[in-house]
């Protein structure tokens, strides 16, 4: 039993630290449109560190390949959709002091949350159908990037897609509530 009560206790350490840090960088991203690498960087070194500490190396291995899985949707939405690279670095701390299996599920609650976000911005500002076709163009460009096949490129006033008309969400805050509920789903499932 006392390994039962230190395991949970560590995942309630582990999960509070990230929910507050998540709403710190909510905040951030509410008030400056940035996750500041005075957050991401301490939380990164610090996941890596429990993680080492608490599994050795395969526990290090485990925290690497989260903060991997986690970074990388965020690493090609900055390479692709001008999405932010905070958000990219924010989730790789994430992954660094959840592990791989928590998360995998941080991910996918972030990504709906994101969606969700996105979605009542657009009805909100009227310009959900706008926003839906960028997202077609998006993917369809994103898989002929994959494919291989090279498009003659075009400046950014002839393909008629001017920054002003974009749709921007604080990504800060989608990470939070998606934090919040994969945590409360992870801590009442385990129950």
């Amino acid at each position: 039993m006392p390994t039962a009560v230190a395991d949970e206790r560590m995942a309630v350490l582990q999960w509070g630290v990230v929910i507050c840090a998540s709403l710190v960088a909510a905040v951030f991203d509410l008030r400056t449109r940035r996750v500041p690498n005075a957050i991401t960087g301490p939380l990164l070194v610090a996941g890596l560190i429990q993680a080492m500490s608490i599994g050795g190396l395969s526990g290090l291995v485990d925290a690497v390949g989260a903060c991997v899985l986690l970074a990388m949707p965020f690493v090609l939405m900055f390479l692709f959709a001008h999405g932010g690279a905070g958000d990219a670095k924010f989730m790789g701390a994430i992954g660094a002091w959840l592990g791989l299996a928590q998360g995998t599920i941080v991910l996918f609650c972030v990504a709906g949350a994101g969606i969700v976000l996105a979605i009542a911005r657009a009805i909100a500002q009227k310009r959900l159908r706008f926003v839906l076709g960028n997202v077609f163009v998006s993917v369809c460009t994103f898989i002929i990037y994959l494919t291989g096949y090279r498009m003659k490129q075009y400046g950014a006033d002839e393909a008629g897609a001017d920054q002003s008309y974009g749709l921007s969400i604080p990504y800060g805050v989608a990470i939070f509530a998606g934090v919040c509920a994969a945590g409360g789903f992870i801590l009442l499932w385990q129950r």
